[in-house]
């Protein structure tokens, strides 16, 4: 019976934790849907649950000829879609020559990546602004995208490495017995095993820009090139400094490309490693 008790103390208890983990994360979510849909602009005379529901400020969104919120949403997908495949692109093969070649330089590569993650990336602002004022790639999405890809590479190869470093190098002598080359060694038998961290990888870097406010708002300085973060902020803090209830609901259409990619992406998340251990 004493064991018993224990573990239904121990059940309950998890039960709570998770509860109460629900309403914090549950909680300003609802608050923020429940905002978007409240008449008005005022954000203290809202309500959680509001008592005329309306769609006039996702229609205005869309449809007003004062609202750019389409191009941000447009500006957005595209770096993210962009910064995500070519993370992907330069992670993986950074991470394979690091895991499976010896080279001069190779360690000292290694403890580079290593030291960059340490500095903040607001030390690098300055010098960020001005490499891509000398370029001439200031105020363009092409260098926002270059340097979220950049930026990543450091923590990204050691993450992707780490996970290489876990796979038997058998495979590679029986694939190099068979007669492939390191690039069709890597396609073929490595890449497929490496499926569910670069799906993370793939994840992380698609939500950065979304998310991200200081590094566009220092790039990027006109209003057509804005991303939804810069966007939406100066939208609140210029113009239309009150309308609190327009702003939740641009805010909250931000999750769905997220969620749009995270379903993509989630069954790689299962059956990367099931999928790549099949040789044929």
């Amino acid at each position: 019976m004493g064991g018993r008790m224990k573990s239904r103390l121990e059940v309950t208890g998890i039960y709570l934790i998770i509860g109460l983990m629900t309403v914090v994360i549950c909680y300003p979510l609802a608050w923020a849907v429940g905002l978007s849909f409240n008449a008005g602009t005022s954000l203290y005379s809202s309500s959680m649950i509001p008592k005329e529901p309306t769609l006039e400020h996702y229609r205005w969104l869309f449809t007003s000829p004062e609202s750019n919120y389409l191009t941000w949403y447009r500006n957005t997908l595209y770096v993210s879609t962009v910064s995500s495949v070519l993370s992907i692109l330069f992670t993986s093969m950074t991470a394979y020559a690091l895991s499976r070649f010896q080279f001069v330089g190779r360690k000292s590569g290694m403890y580079a990546f290593l030291l960059l993650q340490m500095f903040p990336v607001m030390m690098a602002m300055v010098a960020i602004y001005i490499f891509l004022n000398l370029i001439g790639l200031l105020n363009t999405l092409i260098g926002l995208i270059m340097i979220y890809v950049g930026g990543q590479i450091p923590f990204n190869a050691w993450l992707v490495k780490g996970y290489l470093d876990t796979i038997s190098r058998e495979l590679d002598d029986a694939a190099k017995i068979d007669g492939a080359g390191p690039i069709r060694l890597f396609i073929r038998i490595l890449l497929p095993l490496i499926t569910p961290i670069l799906a993370i990888v793939a994840l992380t870097n698609f939500m950065l820009p979304i998310f991200d406010f200081i590094l566009p708002s220092i790039i990027l300085h006109d209003k057509s090139k804005y991303t939804l973060a810069v966007g939406l902020y100066h939208f609140v803090t210029e113009k239309y400094s009150s309308n609190f209830t327009v702003f939740t609901a641009g805010a909250i259409l931000i999750a769905v490309p997220i969620a749009g990619i995270y379903l993509f992406l989630q069954k790689y998340f299962i059956s990367g490693l099931a999928a790549g251990g099949t040789k044929g």
